[in-house]
């Protein structure tokens, strides 16, 4: 699965792609055949005055057209691309499973021939009492 990670703020380490890479494709690689594309921006809001400003967005245009994106602020970097990566699973689950086609027919039941036996599968009595 490919990803498109980008950064906006501060320089991307190769730790810090390499923790994306494995979060996000552990999330939704399950969602692979499903998607055409997934876009992950990492920023920094507030830049070196610091606060709850660390931002991962994700998004996923899946086949069906619909789109999913994900916003999550956190303090830590690593804790808001941990909250949208679980974020966006569920949310991909929902928009995948909306768009299943299940079939609304009924299976007929094998059929028995209940003349022969009663529920208790013992047979029934004829007009004279004898038991066929």
């Amino acid at each position: 699965m490919r990803i498109a990670i980008h950064a906006n703020g501060f320089d991307m380490t190769a730790a810090l792609r390499q923790y994306t890479e494995q979060r996000v494709s552990t999330a939704l690689g399950w969602a692979r055949l499903h998607m055409r594309k997934l876009a992950v921006s990492l920023s920094d809001i507030n830049g070196p005055r610091g606060g709850v400003d660390k931002r991962c967005k994700i998004q996923v245009q899946l086949d069906n057209g619909r789109e999913v994106i994900i916003d999550e602020c956190e303090a830590d970097l690593y804790a808001a691309i941990d909250r949208a990566a679980e974020r966006a699973d569920r949310a991909v689950v929902r928009s995948v499973e909306r768009t299943r086609k299940f079939t609304h027919d009924r299976i007929a039941a094998p059929e028995q021939d209940l003349d022969e036996t009663d529920s208790a599968g013992t047979p029934f009595a004829d007009e004279q009492g004898e038991h066929r």
